[in-house]
């Protein structure tokens, strides 16, 4: 027998506007990133909001002739179904650097975002707590909205997750199934965890039996400072996210998900469930541009210095512009500035500065726990310098 939607009240078979969607797809709200970009399309508006890759460093005459190695030596396995843990040879090569238990740990995911929603899917049951750092990326917030989890900020400073206030409030009773971070140039304040809060989480991991979450796509693009290592292989508990779209491009969709066999085990059958498998054409693309002599290295010798001096333009048109008037820290790497006006409503400011020309993302985008009225981050990777200026001259109009 046919089903009919009910509609809001629980009565008639209405559709459209009146269907009755199912509670996962009520718990996920609208990302304000996505709202605004249909905003600043417009050709008059300088977007400092959308956190996209530069175009212009796209390899796109290596990606071709890839594409044409590949099909030209495997086209029909290029474009068959493939199995759902990735292609292997890719795999291998994720596993060499990322995996010390070998192969079986990887899963190739269709972007990162995948694979934050397939970690989700698995650690996390509805009702379950996980903690990030707040403020916090917002397609995380919308994965763990799907999986029902009960969100928790934990506060942050320029260092990144206040490890010593979560080692508090576990010592008071709070039991978290998940805790996500970004350790390394985070989304959206750039800050980078330091070795002793590392540490200190991987021993809470192990004391308390949480899982970590290590989502990493910015690492490659940093400028200043050093990394310390990773948080996985600090502890057992760790499940690792990276990807190829800031090394790459976005638009293949290639990714991977790294953790220990049970974990993976469980992701790739909820995986099968979701895509059967990530493109196959992708994949094999990928793995003939890594599979070349220092393709690689060569890409992560070039792509920092564009993005720093983007960086360092938009924080000088700050300083010039706006003066006092606005707070903030020049980050080490990645692709955003997380910035602070004082007294000043974000949120309700965006309105005026669209219509000046000018977009960014109120902080209130990225709460989740606390608001971040005062907050705004602005995206400096696929803006020339000359339009950082004319940006940030427009915001300063306004204000």
């Amino acid at each position: 027998m046919a089903r009919t939607s009910e509609s809001p009240t629980g009565t008639g078979t209405g559709t459209g506007a009146s269907a009755r969607f199912s509670a996962m797809a009520d718990r996920v709200s609208s990302s304000a990133i996505r709202d605004l970009l249909a905003l600043t399309e417009q050709p008059e508006v300088i977007s400092l909001a959308g956190g996209k890759p530069a175009p212009e460093t796209f390899p796109v005459d290596d990606i071709r002739a890839a594409a044409d190695a590949v099909l030209a030596r495997d086209g029909g396995a290029a474009l068959q179904y493939s199995a759902t843990e990735g292609y292997r040879p890719l795999r291998e090569w994720v596993a060499a650097t990322e995996a010390p238990g070998g192969v079986e740990e990887v899963t190739i995911t269709a972007g990162s975002q995948q694979g934050l929603d397939l970690a989700a899917r698995v650690l996390v049951d509805p009702g379950d707590v996980v903690v990030s750092a707040d403020p916090g990326y917002i397609g995380a917030i919308q994965a763990f909205q799907l999986a029902g989890a009960e969100q928790m900020g934990m506060p942050s400073d320029r260092d990144g997750l206040r490890v010593d206030v979560l080692a508090d409030r576990l010592a008071g009773g709070l039991r978290p199934r998940v805790v996500y971070v970004v350790a390394d140039l985070s989304n959206p304040t750039g800050a980078t965890l330091p070795e002793e809060r590392r540490y200190e989480l991987a021993r809470l991991a192990d004391r308390y039996g949480f899982w970590l979450l290590e989502d990493d796509p910015y690492r490659s693009l940093r400028w200043a400072g050093t990394a310390p290592p990773p948080l996985a292989g600090r502890c057992e508990r760790v499940v690792r996210l990276g990807t190829m779209s800031k090394v790459l491009c976005p638009g293949l969709r290639v990714a991977y998900l790294v953790a220990p066999p049970e974990v993976s085990e469980a992701v790739v059958r909820v995986k099968q469930g979701a895509d059967l498998h990530t493109a196959t054409l992708s994949q094999r693309i990928v793995h003939e541009l890594v599979s070349r002599p220092d393709f690689v290295t060569s890409r992560l010798a070039t792509l920092p210095g564009l993005y720093r001096a983007r960086a360092e333009a938009l924080a000088g048109a700050l300083r010039d512009h706006l003066g006092q008037a606005i707070g903030f820290v020049e980050p080490d790497g990645g692709m955003f500035l997380w910035a602070r006006l004082p007294g000043v409503d974000t949120a309700a400011l965006l309105a005026a500065a669209l219509r000046a020309g000018v977009a960014f993302v109120p902080g209130a985008a990225f709460s989740i726990t606390e608001p971040h009225p005062e907050h705004l981050r602005f995206s400096f990777a696929t803006v020339s310098p000359v339009e950082l200026d004319e940006g940030v001259r427009r915001l300063a109009s306004v204000l």
